[in-house]
């Protein structure tokens, strides 16, 4: 197991190590190729495919590749990149499309939370038999019948259960933290969900900028609690705007919001936090865009706000020398 420190043992190289040996046939890649546990935890940069959906496997890997990404966070769940029913034969044709492009898939979004689902084994296994290392799990509402405290005390032998079969094959499954009122808004909820749980299979996929809408100024604090079962994070940001006597949270390109990046990444250097980052795009043009602009078009104008924080995100990497 790893510590909390987030330092490499023994045991966790080598069952790293067995299943990324048990890949190589079934992907075709050579042994050279493999990764490493070290590569495994490095802060590559991702982009969440979620509003590039419009592209087929080799297209959004050529898009992100162009952009300077370093891999993809892939949607593996309804309506997503690749269909739950279909994962055994997309996956492996989408991360063989990354690897053409020079990608890494070291993360996936799904919408599992619970192990007896229909798909999660499927799922869990063709991820791991390809050596990806973390998927984001879906949301949990409160159950008002069963109040707060109810609620996540039903669902914590469900995150034991889903724990255990992560560790059989090998993978973290992560939790966000999410504006609005399901678990995850304030991020102590997700602590008691996961004290009792190994870090290393199981724990919260970090996002400030919903850290910061919800925490405002007391982010900080929640973060502090969690980070040990932090072993992947999300890089965004918003400001607040008012439409029709309405506050709401809107999406900015990071570093023309409010997220404190200075503050946050003082804190991911000082806790070690590892793994990939998912960046999410979630502003215009990647939505609300013009559907009636060509393909060509919207590559122009995707692969220019991408880079855009791309290089965000890189100046902070090398800032904190992360």
């Amino acid at each position: 197991m790893k510590s909390q420190s987030g330092k490499l043992t023994r045991r966790t190289f080598i069952n790293t190590m067995a299943v990324a040996g048990a890949a190589i046939p079934f992907t075709g890649i050579k042994g050279t190729e493999i990764l490493n546990y070290q590569t495994v935890l490095d802060r590559k940069i991702h982009i969440f495919s979620k509003p590039l959906q419009w592209l087929d496997y080799d297209s959004l890997a050529g898009l992100l590749a162009e952009a300077g990404a370093e891999g993809i966070d892939l949607s593996v769940r309804p309506g997503g990149h690749v269909l739950p029913e279909k994962v055994e034969t997309d996956l492996p044709k989408a991360f063989e499309a990354a690897r053409k492009k020079g990608l890494r898939i070291d993360m996936i979004v799904t919408g599992i939370i619970r192990a007896n689902e229909k798909y999660t084994e499927s799922i869990l296994k063709t991820a791991s038999s390809l050596g990806i290392k973390f998927y984001r799990l879906g949301y949990i509402s409160y159950d008002d019948s069963l109040g707060v405290w109810g609620t996540l005390q039903k669902y914590k032998p469900d995150l034991k259960k889903l724990e255990e079969m992560n560790r059989k094959y090998n993978i973290h499954g992560a939790y966000q933290n999410h504006t609005g009122t399901r678990v995850g808004g304030p991020v102590w909820d997700l602590y008691e969900l996961m004290k009792d749980l190994d870090p290393q299979y199981l724990g919260c996929q970090y996002d400030v900028r919903h850290g910061v809408v919800e925490g405002g100024s007391s982010w900080v604090n929640g973060f502090k609690l969690i980070y040990p079962w932090v072993k992947c994070t999300d890089f965004k940001d918003f400001k607040w705007t008012n439409t029709n006597g309405k506050w709401n949270p809107e999406s900015v390109p990071a570093g023309e919001g409010m997220v404190n990046f200075d503050d946050y990444f003082k804190l991911v250097k000082k806790f070690d936090v590892p793994g990939p980052i998912s960046i999410h795009l979630e502003y215009p043009p990647f939505e609300r865009f013009n559907k009636e602009m060509t393909e060509a078009e919207k590559r122009k104008l995707f692969i220019t706000a991408m880079k855009k924080d791309i290089d965000t995100l890189k100046s902070y990497l090398l800032k904190y020398q992360l």
